[in-house]
């Protein structure tokens, strides 16, 4: 009953727009419905169409008051502000249009109810394991979609940069893939629209942000995604993009207002990408301005969000794909460039509607106290707080890349991930940082690592079992390997996703990638069984002889890792952890199921052990 509504709702809609078009069009309504019930009760509509601003709105609706409407440089565009009390009741509120001839138009807004227990939605948290995909590049399950009528680039798998035809069905047919891993998360790059000429299939010049990309399925196939993922126990965090959108979207063609983007398209420049600037006492004004005012690239226009439109444009946005397809989590991109005010009240306004809900933001800093600035509740002298949950954890990143890979000293090898770890207490909250080996902008793990499966598995273990929330790219289970000098190289079709391909890691994996996959799942399903692992206490031990030890501890249960980063067996004396030990001397190896004597414990070179005290 409540899809006949919806549709009756936009045939509503679309009959408003058609009559409308006898003296100007309607091009475009967003948000395009919305909902009773709210805790925010204030709604601003934007109605893009031909000398809109020329009408006088009116509205009759118990429980929806307008006030104001809002005209901007551009004839083109009205902004509404309404207040929807309480006890507005769900239905379609009629929005009068009077033009200078006298001529009423009526658009039937759709307000909808809620789900029940929506406000509730619980996100991703330190008890997941994230799993992250490219679309156009894991699996094509619909081909009659990878080329459609009005997007402007066609399909090429021979084309590295170009479309290779994924799509969400292509995802959905592999999910039991995914929990096999013990996955309970995916993160999708951007899945909204991006109709650019040429190279846009990692999703980030978005050029409608309220429409899937027809190239990847339709608004109502991604609500049956999230509906398939939660049947199979994972989660959905969708990439969103506010810093910028893609030079063709709709509104670059008739700008709101001159200040809706920062620069313009024949007078821009692009970022310097210095984001240390936003955070720096001693930053010049000019230097700060261009890593956040800045184009971030030539065909990637600058949002402006100090711009109150702008803002709650996108705040909306949020919430109408949390709402509308109930999705588990959101994943921002280049979280330090936009506005921090207007993204700290984005994060304000998001959690005041979904307090259970969880945000992971891309901070691409290399020092632990620069990231550490943007999750919430620092204290910051500035007194800057981002509200913002979730960071990635760049700096332990670099330091384990770079440890995996170079010979013990002072400040080398695994002594790096020590120390990273030791500046834990920069954050806020340690456990809500995300932390990962790679993704679809670094290099890939195993090439990082030279190809030694050695070194890939220990990297595998440490994510599984280090404080925060572990995210893996796809293929890491599958020795799928790039240099990260060219995105196309590791951002590569999984094999297997095509009708015709040679080979299916899905259905037919090598010896050596079926190996990597179940090594993959044992620990990470172990994981999803560990409490301790998922958001217990960490205490570590300074590396001796390039062997790191740690500890996660919850309630009763204690799990001891080990990492030998070196190519020698080393005999260990465990005398040394008697904090944690407390008298233990037996435990079980959890990767081999087998006892294991404390007494007389060795660890092989370049390996790791997760013990189970």
């Amino acid at each position: 009953m409540k899809n006949f509504r919806s549709i009756i709702a936009g045939a509503l809609l679309l009959c408003a727009i058609s009559a409308y078009a006898q003296t100007s069009r309607i091009e475009h309504i967003e948000p395009n419905n919305w909902w009773v019930g709210m805790k925010n009760n204030n709604l601003q509509v934007m109605i893009h169409g031909k000398e809109i601003a020329n009408n006088r709105v009116s509205i009759e609706y118990d429980g929806v008051s307008l006030n104001k409407t809002i005209t901007v440089d551009n004839p083109n565009y009205l902004f509404l502000d309404l207040t929807i009390a309480p006890d507005a009741k769900a239905g379609l509120v009629p929005i009068k249009l009077t033009g200078n001839n006298k001529k009423v138009t009526t658009i039937q807004y759709e307000l909808k109810s809620r789900a029940s227990g929506s406000s509730e939605r619980k996100g991703f948290t330190s008890e997941d394991a994230m799993y992250l995909i490219m679309p156009d590049r894991f699996a094509n399950g619909d081909p009659t979609n990878d080329d459609i009528q009005g997007m402007l680039e066609k399909s090429n798998r021979n084309e590295p940069y170009g479309r290779h035809g994924g799509d969400l069905k292509g995802i959905s047919q592999h999910l039991v893939y995914i929990t096999g891993l013990g996955m309970t998360a995916i993160w999708l790059n951007p899945i909204q629209e991006n109709n650019m000429p040429k190279s846009s299939y990692h999703g980030y010049a978005i050029t409608d942000y309220s429409k899937i990309d027809a190239r990847f399925g339709t608004n109502d196939d991604f609500k049956e995604f999230v509906a398939q993922c939660h049947a199979n126990g994972l989660k959905v965090v969708m990439d969103m993009v506010f810093n910028h959108c893609g030079s063709n979207h709709w509104w670059m063609k008739d700008l709101p207002c001159r200040d809706w983007v920062n620069m313009s398209q024949d007078n821009h420049t692009i970022s310097n990408y210095r984001l240390s600037t936003v955070s720096d006492p001693h930053a010049a004004d000019v230097d700060r301005d261009l890593a956040t005012r800045a184009w971030f690239d030539h065909t990637m226009p600058d949002m402006n969000l100090s711009n109150p439109l702008v803002r709650d444009y996108f705040i909306q946005n949020s919430i109408w794909w949390i709402e509308n397809f109930g999705i588990d989590g959101i994943r921002q991109d280049t979280y330090p460039y936009p506005d921090k005010y207007a993204m700290a009240e984005w994060n304000r306004r998001v959690t005041e509607e979904y307090p259970l809900f969880n945000i992971v933001g891309e901070t691409w800093i290399s020092s632990t106290a620069k990231v550490a600035y943007w999750q919430r509740d620092v204290n910051n002298k500035d007194g800057y707080n981002s509200h913002l949950a979730v960071t990635m954890d760049f700096p332990l990143r670099d330091a384990l890349c770079s440890a995996l890979n170079e010979e013990s000293g002072w400040s080398t090898g695994l002594q790096r991930i020590y120390d990273v770890l030791a500046e834990d207490y920069l954050y806020a909250d340690p456990l809500n940082v995300l932390v990962f080996g790679e993704n679809h902008d670094c290099g890939r793990l195993l090439h990082t690592v030279g190809g030694d499966i050695d070194k890939l598995k220990m990297a595998t273990i440490f994510l599984a079992t280090t404080r925060g929330i572990p995210q893996l790219y796809v293929g890491t289970e599958a020795l799928m390997t790039g240099d990260g000098s060219r995105h196309c190289d590791i951002r590569t079709d999984f094999p297997g996703g095509w009708q015709g391909d040679s080979i299916s890691y899905f259905t037919d994996m090598p010896s050596a990638q079926q190996d990597m996959y179940d090594f993959t799942a044992q620990i990470f399903k172990f994981r999803k069984s560990s409490e301790a692992l998922q958001k217990g206490t960490l205490t570590h031990y300074v590396p001796q002889n390039d062997v790191y030890v740690y500890f996660r501890e919850y309630g009763k249960e204690r799990i001891m890792i080990l990492m030998n980063n070196t190519s020698d067996s080393q005999t260990i004396d465990c005398q040394r952890f008697e904090q944690n030990l407390k008298g233990t001397r037996q435990g079980i190896d959890v990767m081999s199921n087998q006892h294991v004597n404390l007494e007389n414990l060795s660890i092989k070179g370049r390996s790791a052990l997760v013990i189970k005290l």
